[in-house]
C-alpha cells in the first residue's frame, strides 16, 4: 500500500492546507512541506528495502500494487515502481519540496488555495509515474491539468489568462488523442484474445497491422510530443512559464515536460516498437530541430523568464534525440538530462522569480550591474548557467555527452548538428550573466541579496546538480534495467530508410553494449 499512501498524502495534505487558511496564512505552508517530507521518506523507505530486488525491467516491479476497480470494463487500480518511475518521482518529490520552499513569501493570496493547487498536481505526476493501468494512467495525466490551469490563471503576471487557456487547449486536444489511442489499443487486444483491458502488462506485445500500430502510436506520442515538448508543438510552453508563478514555471519545467518524455520512454516505445523504429530518424531530426530552435530563440528574448523558458524547448530536444537512438547509451542520456534538467532550469526559474520579486520586472534591458547588489544570488546564477551550457562536471555535461555518443553511432550527421547547441547555449548562458549581474548599473535600487531559506533551497539544488555531474553511477544503475528492456523491445525491427541522414549503423547502433 505504500503505492497508494505515495499518492494520497500529497492529495490529502492539499485538502488540509486549503481547509487550514483561515486560522493561519502560515499553515498551509508548513503542512504541505511536511507531506511531502514524509512522501520523501516513504520513497526511501521503499528503496531501502528493496535491496537486490530493485530489477527495473518491465514485468520485474520491486512494488506493485494491483486491485480490481471496474471489472465490467476491464480497468484495475494498477500500480508499479521500478528503476525509471523511481527516479521521477524522487525528482518530483524534491522539486515539489524547493517549490514549496521558494513560494514562502511569494504568495500572499489564497495561500490555501494554491498549495492545494501545488499539491493536487504533484499527486497527478507521481499516479502518471507508478500508473500500470491504460485508463489510470489517462486518468492522472488529465488529473494534472486542471489545477496547473488555476496555478497559471489565478497566481500567474499580466497575460494569466490567454497563457492557461492555450495551455489548457494544447494538453487537452492532444491528451484526448491519447486516449482514442487507449481506446484502440484495448478493442484490438479484446478481438484478438477476448479479454478486454486496460491492462499495460498484458497490452504489451498486441498484434496488429502495421499501419494500424503507426496511427496508434501517432496518438500517443501526440500527447507526449507536446508535453515534451516536440518543435512545432511547443507554443504554449514559453506563454505558460512566462506567467506562471516561481512554482508553477519550476513544475513546469522540471517535472510536466518530464511526463512527456516518460510517456514515450514507458508506452510509446515498448507498445509500438516497429511504429517507433520507423519514425526514429523524423523524431531525431526533430529533436535537433527543437535543440537549435530553441537555442536560437532563447537568444532573442528579453523577457529573462521567457528566454530560459525557450532554453527548455533546447534542453528537451536532447531528450528526444537520446530516446529515439534507441541504444542503451542514448537512452541512459535521455534520462540523465530528465533529471538534470529538471534541476538545472528549475533553479535558474527560482533565481528568476526572487529577482522579480524584488525588481518587479523581468525586462533584461531594465537590468545590469546587480552583481554588487546580491553577489550571492549572482554566483547561483552563474552556477547554474554554467549547467545549463552543459559545463563538465555538471550533470547536463553528462547527459548531453551521453545522448551525442549514443546518436553518433546512429547518424553523424544528426550529431554534428546537435552539437552546435552547446555553442548557442554558451552565448545565451553568457548573455543572461552579462546583461542581469555585470555591466554598470540601469538604475539605483535598494536590493536584499538571498535569504537564508533561499539559500538553503539553492544549496541544496548545487549540492544535487554537481552529485549528477561527478557521481551518476548510481542514477545509471538504478534506470539500466529498464533501458535495456526498452533497447530490446525494438530489436529484430529495421528503420525502412536506412540512408535517411546517415541511418546505415543504425542496427549497429541499437545493439551498442
Amino acid at each position: 500500500m505504500i503505492l497508494l499512501w505515495m499518492i494520497i498524502v500529497p492529495f490529502v495534505g492539499g485538502l488540509i492546507a486549503w481547509g487550514f487558511e483561515r486560522k493561519n496564512s502560515s499553515w498551509p505552508r508548513w503542512i504541505s512541506l511536511v507531506s511531502l517530507i514524509s512522501v520523501f521518506i516513504l520513497t526511501l523507505k521503499l528503496w531501502s528495502e528493496s535491496g537486490n530486488r530493485l530489477q527495473g525491467s518491465q514485468g520485474h516491479w520491486f512494488a506493485e500494487l494491483n486491485l480490481t476497480w471496474i471489472p465490467q470494463l476491464g480497468i484495475r487500480f494498477h500500480l508499479a515502481i521500478d528503476g525509471l518511475s523511481l527516479l521521477m518521482i524522487f525528482l518530483t518529490i524534491f522539486l515539489g519540496i524547493m517549490s514549496v520552499l521558494i513560494s514562502w513569501s511569494e504568495i500572499k493570496m489564497r495561500v490555501g488555495f494554491f498549495h492545494l493547487n501545488v499539491m493536487v498536481i504533484l499527486a497527478g505526476i507521481i499516479g502518471v509515474f507508478l500508473s500500470l493501468d491504460m485508463f489510470l494512467f489517462y486518468f492522472f495525466w488529465e488529473l494534472m491539468l486542471i489545477p496547473m490551469y488555476f496555478l497559471i490563471n489565478i497566481w500567474g503576471h499580466e497575460n494569466r489568462t490567454y497563457a492557461a487557456v492555450k495551455f489548457f487547449l494544447f494538453t487537452q486536444i492532444s491528451g484526448l488523442l491519447m486516449l482514442l489511442s487507449i481506446l484502440g489499443l484495448y478493442f484490438i487486444h479484446g478481438r484478438n484474445t477476448g479479454m478486454y483491458t486496460f491492462d499495460y502488462p498484458q497490452l504489451l506485445g498486441t498484434s496488429m497491422e502495421p499501419l494500424v500500430s503507426f496511427w496508434l502510436m501517432l496518438g500517443f506520442l501526440s500527447a507526449f510530443a507536446v508535453k515534451l515538448p516536440v518543435v512545432p508543438f511547443h507554443t504554449w510552453l514559453p506563454d505558460a512559464h512566462t506567467e506562471a508563478p516561481t512554482a508553477g514555471s519550476v513544475i513546469l519545467a522540471g517535472l510536466l515536460l518530464k511526463t512527456g518524455a516518460y510517456g514515450i520512454l514507458r508506452f510509446s516505445v515498448p507498445l509500438f516498437p516497429a511504429a517507433s523504429v520507423l519514425i526514429a530518424p523524423w523524431a531525431m531530426a526533430l529533436g535537433v530541430v527543437g535543440i537549435l530552435y530553441g537555442a536560437v530563440l532563447a537568444f532573442a528574448q528579453t523577457d529573462i523568464k521567457r528566454l530560459v523558458a525557450y532554453t527548455s524547448i533546447s534542453h528537451m530536444g536532447f531528450v528526444l534525440l537520446g530516446i529515439f537512438g534507441l541504444n542503451e547509451i542514448g537512452l541512459q542520456g535521455a534520462v540523465m538530462q530528465m533529471i538534470s534538467h529538471g534541476i538545472s532550469t528549475g533553479a535558474l526559474f527560482m533565481i528568476v522569480g526572487t529577482l522579480q520579486e524584488r525588481i518587479h520586472t523581468r525586462d533584461i534591458k531594465l537590468m545590469g550591474g546587480l552583481w554588487r547588489d546580491v553577489p550571492r544570488m549572482g554566483a547561483v546564477a552563474l552556477v547554474f548557467s554554467l549547467a545549463s551550457l552543459g559545463l563538465p562536471g555538471m550533470g547536463n555535461f553528462v547527459a548531453e555527452f551521453l545522448i551525442l555518443t549514443g546518436s553518433y553511432v546512429v547518424s553523424i550527421p544528426i550529431t554534428v548538428v546537435a552539437a552546435g547547441g552547446f555553442v548557442f547555449a554558451t552565448v545565451y548562458a553568457l548573455w543572461i550573466m552579462h546583461r542581469v549581474f555585470y555591466g554598470e548599473k540601469n538604475e539605483m535600487r535598494s536590493l536584499h541579496d538571498l535569504s537564508v531559506r533561499e539559500m538553503s533551497v539553492m544549496t541544496t539544488m548545487i549540492i544535487v546538480i554537481l552529485w549528477l555531474g561527478l557521481y551518476p553511477q548510481p542514477f545509471f544503475d538504478t534506470a539500466r534495467p529498464v533501458l535495456m528492456s526498452i533497447k530490446q523491445s525494438t530489436e529484430g525491427t529495421s528503420p525502412p530508410a536506412k540512408d535517411f541522414v546517415n541511418m546505415r549503423n543504425y542496427d549497429n547502433a541499437r545493439g551498442l553494449p
